[in-house]
């Protein structure tokens, strides 16, 4: 879709984060810093300001570049209470957890479709796993040998007994020590990342529905303001509530056909991790019918680097679900390895969960792609890669075994 205002000099940009139970604050305070870094390396002007809309969290963008001025609002689309609450379970619930994505995941069939994609977030799924495991492998060890010793000590039942009780209290402390150590390992917490969308082998809960509506009202407002350009940025599981979202604005006719441009950025998707499982029928009818509308230009951007996602993977092609009349999404890459310095990859190389999130970040030898430039700049997301080729490395025939779109 081809933008029909030669200028952006207003955007809205409605940001809907993966699953993370942080405050959206984290993500202001990230652009802020991040586009300062960016802005004095690519030689333009931003900073923030409070926001200057109703309902939400976010804040304002003022930014000079290319000698153009844009005034941006970015609004955090929040879901982290529905993050914390999935999370709020006893260490008992957790195995239980894991037990049950497990087999979601490998007696579908799903898991052994998405080491054909990419290994890297096949590994990032298997981590919380072995780790957890091992955990319970260790807490089970300091027990049975806290048994051992106090019927050394105590020979007969009464030894038995204490070493019993003892083996049970240390265990379960030992536990609960790795559940308050998370913070460094993250096993919990991919644990119940990936377990939110096995939960209903890739349907989506009723409370996620609810808060998806509440979201397309959002953006449905923005829609039908003054406003130049309205973009969606949804990055990781952000990516595939995006779709989502945006296909059901699109089927209700909330997308006015002389109102803003309408553009969608997702970063470092993981979208196979649901659209591969059974049930996701909605998600994958949703991939479908948003990759042949006109109403929106879909630009999908990952990294081999970001072994977290699933680079150069067609979400739409992937899932099997593409129609004959695909447009969308251009899927290319942002070169990790070539937009940041030798020194920066090096220092960033090893730190997956923060190279997650480099597509919101600067980069010290950038190339075509500018997160601060496509949020913040004066063209649109159709305009600025008009010209730009797909990624000739990307993966675009059907992987996934499960293909059906029915409600």
């Amino acid at each position: 879709m081809s933008s029909d205002r030669s200028t952006v000099r207003h955007r809205r940009v409605f940001y809907i984060p993966g699953f993370d139970p942080i405050h959206p604050r984290r993500y202001r305070e990230l652009y802020r810093k991040e586009a300062a870094e960016q802005a004095a390396i690519s030689g333009y002007e931003i900073g923030l300001k409070p926001k200057a809309i109703k309902g939400g969290y976010g804040w304002q963008v003022a930014a000079r570049i290319d000698d153009q001025p844009v005034t941006a609002e970015v609004q955090v689309l929040y879901w982290a209470d529905l993050v914390r609450d999935s999370m709020n379970t006893s260490i008992p619930a957790t195995y239980l957890q894991l037990v049950r994505t497990a087999w979601a995941y490998i007696g579908s069939g799903a898991l052994w479709r998405l080491m054909r994609l990419r290994k890297g977030p096949v590994i990032a799924a298997l981590y919380p796993v072995v780790f957890l495991l091992l955990q319970a492998l260790i807490a089970s060890g300091l027990g049975l040998g806290v048994v051992a010793l106090a019927r050394w000590l105590v020979p007969g039942l009464p030894g038995m007994a204490l070493g019993g009780a003892a083996g049970l209290v240390l265990g379960w402390a030992a536990l609960d020590w790795f559940r308050r150590k998370d913070g460094r390992v993250f096993a919990y917490y991919l644990m119940h990342d990936y377990a939110f969308s096995a939960q209903l082998n890739g349907a989506n809960p009723p409370e996620l529905e609810t808060r998806l509506a509440e979201f397309a009202d959002t953006i449905a407002e923005a829609l039908t303001s003054d406003t130049d350009e309205v973009l969606i940025v949804g990055h990781s599981s952000g990516a595939h509530l995006a779709v989502s979202i945006l296909a059901d604005l699109i089927r209700a006719g909330r997308v006015p056909a002389n109102g803003p441009v309408l553009s969608f950025l997702s970063l470092g998707q993981v979208v196979p991790m649901v659209s591969f499982l059974p049930r996701a029928d909605r998600l994958r009818a949703d991939l479908r019918f948003l990759a042949a509308r006109e109403e929106l230009t879909w630009v999908d951007v990952t990294a081999p680097g970001d072994g977290c996602a699933f680079a150069l993977c067609d979400p739409v092609s992937v899932s099997g679900v593409a129609p004959d009349n695909k447009r969308w999404p251009l899927v290319f890459s942002a070169q990790f390895t070539k937009s940041l310095s030798p020194e920066r990859w090096k220092a960033l190389r090893w730190r997956f969960f923060r190279l997650h999130f480099q597509y919101l970040c600067a980069f010290d030898r950038p190339l075509d792609y500018d997160y601060f430039q496509i949020t913040a700049g004066p063209l649109t997301l159709a305009d600025r890669y008009a010209a730009r080729p797909a990624s000739a490395s990307r993966i675009d025939h059907a992987v996934s075994k499960y293909t059906s779109t029915a409600a």
